[in-house]
């Protein structure tokens, strides 16, 4: 992969002041170990007048595939194969993005203690990228990169130059010039852009993503046309993901509209204006009703069913009122990174008692599920085969029986709410159905009443009159002679 940066200057402003720009003296050759490979550092050219700076990142294909464990998708032989003999050597992706990100991370930042005052401003910038992936090709790019200030050179790279009626690839060669931009903006358009075109991440696309999409994309991503093509792209088409960022973006491009005095990112999603409240994402109403509840329940020892990437449970354990936290996933890998969220490798011996994380399927019973005072499925139900939903049912309510458990699902009629959801479609493509909410009120009284539990149900989020709220929540209390409940007895809360 090879990117080559030059700008121009004068005898008063040399061009060759991007090597204090980029930390990165012209008279050096610098090589810097990567995940995948070594990235090097070079000028091509060196003077006053014209300075380049080349980025050239070797690969290594076996590690690539090493750290991806070396398993062909499907396992047959010719997908093993196909993991070795590919383009990531050759074409600008996410590696090429990293690699940026990691050599020339005060650049990015902006950070030059030198000339500080030629890192905040615009420089005569040409940029290259030989073979870029296109996918969506050449009027992609313009629609990418025009839009930020850049005039665009793109033009596609033929199949074999032998054979032009074969016609051209869907790799292009990209120059990006302009005059009205700093560095660090143009290192930022490259490190979101370069895999957006790509469509394709070398890595896992976790939730901190989404912060980190927001930060590099301050100033450009919440005005861009094609916001939501990047955004979606960008997190690997995950559709929560995109979802919370979109709905980010959007509280910041209305702080931005209403003169909001914002530092960062994240203080532009929380910041409120004088004259309206921004929404809280409807993740974080979830958490806090969860929250609530098992607050109002007594429960000290909490189970979190199908705990994910650990966001329960990290906000559990801001509470000291909760002793004993215990999240349970069918997924390693999820179990993985909500480790690394929670920083279990980096937490005090008290805090670190306090918590633990194991592997497990709710469609069997476990004893270790057992002698807590409340368990939480949020979110989960929904991804279960309606088959199987009563074999967790019996894992919950019949063999570990907490003595408070709450359900938290999607109201399918509040989906109409959705501008962005396609009529029909259910939130999540995982989604094995999405209840109404009187099909979910029906399963959770029959629930109640053959283990002995009653229920009450809570609206989460705005509860609309005609659709009701986008989340519902049953909270089910064991009856104190623990026999089946008086389903005509059971409460309907009215307020979230």
């Amino acid at each position: 992969m090879f990117l080559t940066i030059t700008t121009t200057g004068t005898p008063e402003r040399p061009a060759t002041d991007l090597g204090f720009l980029l930390h990165k003296h012209p008279e050096k050759a610098q090589a810097f170990s990567t995940s995948y490979g070594t990235a090097h550092v070079l000028y091509p050219e060196a003077e006053a007048e014209r300075c380049t700076a080349a980025l050239l990142l070797e690969v290594d294909a076996v590690a690539l595939v090493r750290r991806g464990k070396g398993k062909g998708r499907g396992g047959a032989p010719d997908a093993a194969l196909a993991q070795y003999v590919n383009d990531r050597p050759y074409a600008a992706s996410s590696l090429l993005a990293v690699a940026l990100s990691a050599v020339f991370s005060s650049a990015m930042r902006g950070v030059c203690h030198a000339r500080p005052e030629r890192a905040a401003e615009a420089l005569p910038l040409c940029i290259e990228v030989p073979a870029l992936p296109a996918r969506g090709g050449p009027e992609l790019v313009r629609r990418l990169f025009e839009p930020l200030g850049w005039a665009v050179t793109v033009e596609p790279v033929p199949l074999d130059l032998r054979f032009p009626e074969w016609g051209d690839s869907r790799y292009v060669r990209l120059v990006l010039e302009s005059e009205a931009l700093t560095l660090a903006e143009a290192l930022r358009h490259l490190y979101v852009l370069l895999p957006v075109l790509d469509d394709a991440k070398h890595y896992w696309v976790a939730s901190d993503e989404v912060d980190k999409l927001l930060r590099v994309g301050a100033g450009w991503l919440p005005d861009h046309p094609e916001q939501k093509l990047i955004t979606s792209r960008y997190l690997s088409r995950r559709w929560s993901l995109t979802r919370e960022a979109m709905e980010r973006l959007e509280l910041v491009r209305l702080a931005e509209a209403d003169d909001s005095e914002v530092e960062d990112i994240d203080n532009a999603v929380e910041a409120e204006s004088e004259t309206e409240e921004k929404p809280t994402p409807l993740a974080v109403q979830r958490r806090d009703a969860i929250v609530a509840a098992l607050k109002a329940s007594g429960a000290t020892r909490v189970l979190d069913l199908g705990c994910g990437q650990g966001q329960l449970v990290q906000a559990l354990l801001k509470d000291p009122a909760f002793t004993e936290i215990a999240g349970v996933d069918v997924s390693m890998r999820a179990l993985t990174i909500a480790g690394r969220r929670l920083k279990l490798d980096r937490m005090g011996e008290r805090q670190a008692s306090r918590v633990k994380l194991f592997q497990g399927s709710l469609a069997y019973t476990d004893s270790r599920l057992k002698g807590y005072d409340a368990a939480v499925l949020s979110e989960v139900v929904e991804h279960v085969d309606l088959p199987r939903l009563p074999a967790l049912e019996y894992a919950v309510f019949g063999s570990a029986r907490p003595k408070t458990v709450l359900v938290t699902t999607p109201n399918v009629e509040y989906n109409v709410r959705w501008e962005s959801l396609p009529a029909g479609h259910v939130r999540h493509g995982d989604h094995r159905f999405e209840w109404t909410r009187e099909e979910f009120r029906a399963w959770a009284r029959a629930v109640a009443e053959r283990h002995g539990y009653g229920v009450e149900f809570v609206p989460v989020g705005p509860d609309d009159p005609e659709v009701g709220p986008p989340t519902q929540m049953a909270i089910f209390v064991m009856s104190t002679a623990g026999m089946p409940s008086n389903v005509n007895g059971e409460k309907e809360a009215k307020a979230a």
